[in-house]
């Protein structure tokens, strides 16, 4: 009894201090985005990172997604008599829910594992090390332009993969099943408000800034994770502790979002 208590006190412990060394982390970045200079050119090369080379795999998941959509969707549908509202339940789908979370997992493993290994290895090879000795500031080298370009790049992404799944349902819906054409985008018309696209941007927004600060983090305090450690090893554990947590949090905050919105 008394070693289980003492190892749920020092699992707490453990918490509170990984809990609190994040928080740290997240302020200290978002101070240094305040401070001068900027270095577009570092912003537009992690713009380029995480947003344009993002695109294709956006663009195949949007597509496919909105096809399943219009599949099942018609079909439930159809058991109403409400084929025409097909265009409706696409869109709002998509707006509301799926664009930002699909968005955000893909992110996540593409771009999102890469950057928790490239940090755990710059830390695994003390190379942030000698950035502080040589007096750079590593969260305004490092964190600062990938910061900025996560923010900026997931609402572009999200937009994208709610232009594609529309389509995707249009094809589906219309080109294949039959429904109406005018009838598919009159209901998304009548239906889709701004509410609907206020709360996919902000939680695309929210998603940005949680990806990018927990797969930073985790990378930047790799010497401090029980399962990681340095090495080879270490960095491909953290890198999926990073993975496992930024989809966990992503889908915590997407219910959080749609609580206080809604």
């Amino acid at each position: 009894m008394r070693k289980a208590l003492e190892q749920l006190g020092d699992e707490c412990l453990y918490f509170l201090e990984q809990a609190g060394r994040m928080g740290l982390f997240l302020v200290s970045c978002l101070i240094s985005l305040l401070i001068p200079p900027y270095k577009p050119q570092a912003i537009l090369k992690q713009i380029h990172f995480i947003g344009a080379r993002s695109l294709f795999v956006i663009l195949f998941t949007g597509a496919f997604t909105g096809m399943v959509l219009g599949l099942q969707g018609y079909y439930t549908l159809r058991q109403f008599g409400s084929e025409g509202l097909l265009g409706s339940a696409v869109a709002l789908s998509l707006i509301r829910e799926l664009g930002p979370v699909l968005t955000a997992l893909m992110v996540i493993g593409r771009a999102g594992s890469a950057i928790c290994a490239e940090i755990g290895i710059m830390r695994n090879s003390e190379q942030i090390d000698a950035l502080e000795c040589m007096a750079i500031d590593p969260y305004k080298y490092l964190m600062a332009p990938k910061f900025v370009a996560a923010i900026f790049s997931l609402p572009l992404l999200t937009f994208v993969f709610d232009v594609i799944g529309i389509f995707g349902g249009f094809l589906v819906g219309v080109s294949l099943l039959g429904v109406n054409e005018g009838t598919y985008f009159q209901g998304m018309y009548a239906s889709v408000v701004w509410q609907d696209i206020e709360m996919g941007l902000v939680k695309s927004l929210v998603f940005g800034l949680l990806i990018i600060w927990i797969s930073a983090a985790k990378g930047y305090y790799l010497q401090f994770e029980r399962s990681g450690g340095f090495g080879a090893e270490g960095v491909s554990r953290t890198t999926t502790s990073a993975v496992v947590l930024a989809s966990v949090t992503v889908l915590v905050w997407d219910y959080l979002i749609s609580a206080i919105l809604l």
